[in-house]
C-alpha cells in the first residue's frame, strides 16, 4: 500500500513537472490566442498585398518570358526601397508601440512624423531610380544574361511609370505600420483588400486592352499598380482625417518635431536601415549572378517562385508584428519579468509556426503551372525547385525573425546589425561569388548553399538575446 501511495506521488509530482515546463516554454493557449488575433489580420493584409503581386505576375506571364523578366528585375530595385521603407516603420513602430503601451498620444505623434521625413527620402531616392538612371541600375541585375538588352527595353518602360506610384506608397506604408502597431489590424487588411480588387480590374483592362482601352502591356501593369496605390493612399488619408488614430496629426504638427526623441530615434534607425540594407544588398547581388546563369528563362523562373513564396513568406510579418506589439507593450508598461515569459513562448511557439508554414509551402508548389503555365517548361521547372527549397528553410527563416523582433521591440538593434552583417558580408557575399566563380551549379542549387548560414545566425541571436539588452522601457526613458 505504501509502495503504490509513493509511486502514485511521483507520478503526479512528474506530471506537475512536466506540466510547469511546458508552460514556462510554451505558455496558455490564451497566450496564442492573443498572438494570433494580432498575427492574423497582418497576414491576411500581407497575402492580399502579395497577391497583387501574384497576380501582375500571372498577367504578365502570358506576355512570354522576356517581358515577365522586364517586369520582375525592377522587382528587384522596389524590393531594396522597399526594405528602407519597411526599416523606417520598424524603428518609428519601435517607440510608437511602446508609447501605446504607456498611452502617451504625443510620443505617438512624434514616432509618426518621424516616418513621414523619414519616408520622402526613401521616395526621393526611389524617384531618382526610376527617372533619372532605370537603365543603367536594371542593367546591374542582367549583367552576364544572354537577353539582357531584351529585358531592359522591358524594365525601363515599366520603371520610369512606377516611379510615380512613391508619395502614395509611402503614405499606405507608414499609416498602415502605424495602425498595426497600436493594435488597429483589421483597417489595413480591408483597405488593402480594396486596393488589390481596383489593381486587378486595372491589370485585366490595362495590359491586355479589355474593354476598349489600347494593350499596354508591361506598361499596363506599371499603370495599374499606380492607380491602386494612389486608391489606397486615399482611403488610408480619409480614414486618418475621420477616425483620428492616437497618432493622427495635423497638417502642421509635421513640422513640431521633438529633436531630442527624433535623435534617439535615429539612434535606433540607423543600426536597423544598417542592418537590413545589409541583407537587402546580398540578396541583391545573389540575385543578380542568379539571373547571369541562362536566358529570360532564369530570370523569370527564380522571380516566379519569390512571387508564388510570398504567400507563405506572410508568416514573417505575422510574427514580428505579434512580437513587436506584445514584448512592446509590456514593456512600455514596465511589466519587464512579463516580457521576458513572453519572449520564451514566442520563440518556441514560432518553431511550431514555422513547420506549420513549411506544409502551406509544399502546397503552393501546385500554384507553378496554373499560374505560369504561359511561361517556358525550363522556368517553370526552376520555380517549382526555389519554392521546395525556400518551404524547406521556412522553420529558421520564422524563427530568426521573431529573435530580431524581441530585440528590437526593446530598442536593441546592435543584434541585427552584428549578426546580418557577419552573415551577409562574411559569408553570403563572398560564398556566392565563389560559387558563381568556381562552380557549374544552378541557380536553385547555389540559392540552397548559400542560404544555410541562416544555422549559424540563429546560433549568435541566441546567446546575444541572452544578455537582455532589449529589456527597456524606452517609454520611460523619454519622460
Amino acid at each position: 500500500m505504501y509502495i503504490e501511495t509513493s509511486e502514485i506521488l511521483r507520478y503526479n509530482l512528474t506530471m506537475i513537472q512536466k506540466k510547469y515546463a511546458i508552460g514556462r516554454s510554451f505558455g496558455p493557449a490564451s497566450f496564442y490566442a492573443q498572438a494570433l488575433k494580432i498575427a492574423i489580420p497582418v497576414m491576411a493584409q500581407m497575402l492580399i498585398q502579395n497577391l497583387v503581386s501574384l497576380i501582375d505576375n500571372f498577367m504578365v506571364a502570358g506576355l512570354g518570358d522576356v517581358k515577365m523578366s522586364g517586369v520582375n528585375i525592377c522587382g528587384q530595385i522596389i524590393f531594396v526601397c522597399m526594405v528602407f521603407m519597411n526599416t523606417i516603420c520598424m524603428a518609428g513602430g519601435i517607440f510608437m508601440t511602446q508609447f501605446s503601451g504607456a498611452k502617451d498620444k504625443d510620443g505617438m505623434k512624434q514616432a509618426f512624423c518621424f516616418k513621414l521625413w523619414m519616408g520622402l527620402f526613401v521616395v526621393a531616392v526611389f524617384s531618382a531610380a526610376c527617372f533619372v538612371l532605370p537603365r543603367q541600375i536594371l542593367s546591374l541585375m542582367v549583367r552576364g544574361n544572354s537577353q539582357a538588352d531584351l529585358i531592359l527595353d522591358q524594365g525601363v518602360q515599366y520603371m520610369r511609370i512606377m516611379g510615380f506610384m512613391g508619395i502614395p506608397w509611402m503614405l499606405s506604408a507608414m499609416i498602415s505600420s502605424s495602425l498595426r502597431e497600436i493594435g488597429k489590424v483589421k483597417v489595413p487588411l480591408v483597405i488593402s483588400i480594396i486596393a488589390t480588387c481596383v489593381n486587378t480590374v486595372c491589370n485585366w483592362i490595362l495590359i491586355y486592352g479589355n474593354l476598349g482601352a489600347p494593350r499596354l502591356e508591361v506598361r499596363g501593369a506599371a499603370i495599374a499598380t499606380v492607380i491602386a496605390r494612389s486608391v489606397e493612399a486615399l482611403i488610408f488619408i480619409g480614414y486618418m482625417i475621420k477616425q483620428k488614430p492616437d497618432f493622427a496629426i495635423k497638417l502642421f504638427d509635421v513640422f513640431r518635431i521633438n529633436f531630442g526623441l527624433f535623435g534617439n530615434i535615429l539612434k535606433k534607425a540607423w543600426m536597423i536601415m544598417l542592418s537590413e540594407m545589409v541583407w537587402a544588398m546580398a540578396e541583391t547581388i545573389t540575385t543578380a549572378l542568379y539571373n547571369g546563369r541562362g536566358g529570360a528563362d532564369v530570370v523569370s523562373g527564380m522571380s516566379s517562385s519569390f512571387a508564388i513564396s510570398n504567400l507563405f513568406f506572410v508568416a514573417f510579418n505575422g510574427i514580428i508584428t505579434a512580437t513587436g506589439v506584445i514584448i512592446g507593450k509590456d514593456l512600455g508598461r514596465g511589466e519587464l519579468n512579463q516580457a521576458r515569459q513572453e519572449k520564451v513562448w514566442l520563440l518556441n511557439g514560432s518553431k511550431i509556426f514555422g513547420l506549420f508554414f513549411t506544409g502551406i509551402g509544399f502546397l503552393c508548389m501546385l500554384l507553378v503551372p496554373v499560374v505560369f503555365r504561359n511561361l517556358s517548361a525550363n522556368s517553370q521547372h526552376i520555380c517549382r525547385q526555389m519554392v521546395l527549397v525556400m518551404a524547406i528553410y521556412m522553420p529558421i527563416w520564422v524563427y530568426i525573425n521573431c529573435q530580431f523582433a524581441v530585440s528590437r521591440a526593446g530598442g536593441d538593434t546592435v543584434m541585427g546589425m552584428l549578426v546580418d552583417g557577419i552573415g551577409n558580408f562574411g559569408v553570403v557575399i563572398p560564398g556566392i561569388f565563389l560559387l558563381a566563380k568556381f562552380t557549374g551549379v544552378g541557380p536553385v542549387a547555389m540559392y540552397a548553399i548559400i542560404k544555410f548560414v541562416e544555422v549559424p545566425k540563429i546560433m549568435i541571436a541566441h546567446f546575444w538575446l541572452k544578455k537582455e539588452k532589449w529589456v527597456v522601457n524606452l517609454a520611460q526613458k523619454e519622460n
